[in-house]
């Protein structure tokens, strides 16, 4: 069975509690009738406490949870939160004794990876924390592999998050062994003498009126576009809502990658095209290619962001090998070719755009204006020998009328 759970806490010995994703409504249910129910404080009276016994825990964050007697001292009681799996010492005003809700099974499940050992025959404390740090609270997905002998051991489960194995990712990192490590080249983190390149993105058919987002502006006649996901799909062709998902399942998966980026090795070749991760100047890590070196000394790499089209200049410690999961995504950004327009041949603006000096700056800046933060429409005239679109503004217009109404561009039929 494959599914989708939260990744509530790691335990002390390497044990995986997670609540499935369809166990959440059941489990705030219950969560809602349990603060309902049990009001103010603890148990102030003296109570003989017994290991094992069923009953509810104030948290720090003052709300209520079920949990299990652990162990018994005098002053404190280690408990167990049944539905969340993790354990803490606390003080006996802080629970309450109950027979309420002991016939609802737990919502968190403990697992263990399927055929995983690790060094030195258990987790050892900084891969536990790294555990931690990296699952906590996220979603995963989870295919189950074996059953317990008996209804509270661990299931045994191959556990994948951003499309990564964790057995195989923790087996490279060296804290264990995975006996089933077929998928480990897929990290894409090993050198090798292939040369992976990215999918296209697939555009509607020529004609077919659809939603984009222009992500970056080369000239007032060249752009990078989107499709654009934020807008309800229902109505929209097949094209658009597997750009859709595919944008999704993307994010999440960059996500990850950029809680393990450390992990991966610098990238020690710099053929052109060659994708790669790279850091942008916000300080995450998003998928590019390599375009050429601009310096030699220190080396400079020019790279450009595949699904936004922008560039940048960066220097070797800011690019990393692209785990080969992260390929199978089709780019998100598409160059394309705006029509019906020309630069205006008596456009007495003196600043011109350096690498295209038919343009004016200000027919550049008008551009940008017109299209920034704006939802836009496209149609596709052509697809080869280059992508040639019409781009139309939220009035329906054609986004070039402005330049051409400011006398920096006129209409080319």
């Amino acid at each position: 069975k494959i599914f989708q759970a939260i990744v509530s806490c790691i335990g002390g010995d390497g044990t995986i509690y997670i609540i499935p994703k369809s166990y959440e409504t059941a489990l705030n249910k219950l969560m809602t009738e349990i603060q309902n129910t049990f009001r103010g404080l603890g148990l102030l009276i003296p109570y003989c406490w017994k290991k094992g016994e069923a009953c509810v825990v104030r948290g720090s964050d003052t709300i209520w949870y079920r949990a299990k007697i652990i162990e018994v001292s005098s002053s404190t009681l280690q408990v167990q939160y049944i539905d969340r799996g993790y354990i803490e010492n606390i003080p006996q005003c802080h629970l309450y004794p109950t027979t309420f809700y002991t016939g609802i099974p737990p919502f968190c499940i403990p697992c263990q990876l399927y055929k995983t050992l690790p060094i030195g025959n258990f987790w050892q404390q900084d891969a536990v924390d790294y555990l931690q740090e990296l699952l906590k609270n996220e979603e995963v997905e989870i295919h189950v592999k074996e059953l317990p002998d008996n209804p509270w051991g661990k299931l045994s489960i191959s556990l994948y998050f951003g499309g990564m194995s964790l057995s195989s990712f923790m087996a490279y990192q060296n804290y264990c062994v995975a006996e089933d490590c077929q998928d480990i080249q897929k990290l894409g983190v090993f050198e090798g003498d292939l040369s992976p390149s990215y999918l296209l993105q697939p555009l509607p058919v020529p004609g077919e009126s659809f939603p984009v987002t222009v992500t970056h502006l080369v000239s007032p006649k060249e752009v990078y576009i989107c499709l654009d996901s934020s807008e309800t799909l229902t109505n929209h062709s097949a094209t658009e809502r597997a750009a859709s998902r595919d944008s999704e399942s993307l994010d999440k998966a960059l996500k990850w990658c950029n809680k393990i980026v450390k992990t991966l090795p610098h990238l020690t070749s710099f053929k052109k095209e060659l994708p790669c991760l790279a850091e942008y100047v916000d300080g995450l890590w998003y998928r590019a290619k390599l375009l050429s070196v601009t310096q030699l000394v220190p080396v400079q790499i020019l790279v450009q962001f595949v699904d936004y089209g922008t560039y940048l200049v960066a220097p070797t410690s800011r690019l990393r090998h692209i785990p080969c999961h992260l390929l199978k995504y089709p780019v998100q950004a598409v160059r394309a070719l705006l029509a019906g327009f020309r630069p205006a041949s008596d456009d007495k603006n003196v600043e011109r755009i350096p690498y295209s000096p038919e343009w004016s700056l200000k027919a550049l800046w008008t551009m940008v204006d017109c299209v920034e933060g704006k939802r836009l429409s496209a149609s596709v005239l052509s697809v080869s020998p280059e992508v040639t679109i019409s781009l139309y503004g939220d009035d329906k217009n054609l986004v070039h009328l402005k330049l051409v109404e400011m006398g920096l561009a006129e209409l080319d039929q």
